[in-house]
């Protein structure tokens, strides 16, 4: 049997299918919310668990989690951020819904996200701006969404669409050359074509 990494913080997830899935790739103990209606018993547990540990905010990489995530970062601000992506989300086997879901990523995608933990800045100085994204393509073009999901993978920060790029980007941190960074060998054939 392998030696799972024992992880500090509690995760905070959707579903029980979900803890699962996280307890076959790492030791960690679970707050569900039990899907996207978040109840304010949740809400409680989750910032009495990040006074005492520290949370991990690790939902789905799709509207319903993407909600979630919201409403558990606006009750905790300092909540660490984990992210997979929609492929590594995807059900494995086919099914009309193609599913997406943390129970679908396998141990090691969970394992590299949670290794990848992103912590949001409570003062925050970026030099990202919406020109400096314009220029770079992330925000309109033809490849402007294949941009955004390169920018989200190599920061480890999930695919946001354009309205709300900058403001994840400024939420963590991130500088203009880490973003330069994340797109080198993606401009040059998004650009040309």
């Amino acid at each position: 049997m392998i030696n799972r990494q024992r992880i500090n913080e509690v995760i905070i997830v959707e579903g029980r299918s979900d803890t699962q899935s996280i307890a076959r790739a790492v030791i960690a103990d679970t707050i569900e919310t039990g899907g996207s209606a978040v109840n304010q018993d949740a809400i409680d547990r989750a910032k009495l668990a990040a006074k005492q540990r520290g949370v991990i905010i690790f939902t789905d990489p799709d509207f319903n989690g993407q909600r979630i995530r919201h409403i558990m970062s606006e009750a905790i601000p300092t909540a660490k951020q984990a992210y997979i992506t929609q492929d590594q989300a995807r059900a494995s086997h086919d099914n009309p819904h193609k599913s997406l879901g943390i129970e679908h990523a396998s141990p090691d995608d969970i394992i590299n996200a949670l290794r990848h933990i992103i912590t949001p800045r409570l003062t925050v100085s970026s030099d990202i701006d919406q020109s400096f994204l314009l220029q770079q393509g992330l925000l309109s073009g033809p490849n402007a969404r294949e941009r955004r999901v390169v920018v989200g993978e190599k920061l480890h920060i999930g695919y946001t669409n354009g309205k709300q790029l900058i403001k994840r980007l400024n939420a963590f941190g991130i500088k203009r050359t880490q973003v330069e960074e994340a797109l080198k060998g993606q401009m040059q054939s998004g650009k040309n074509n």
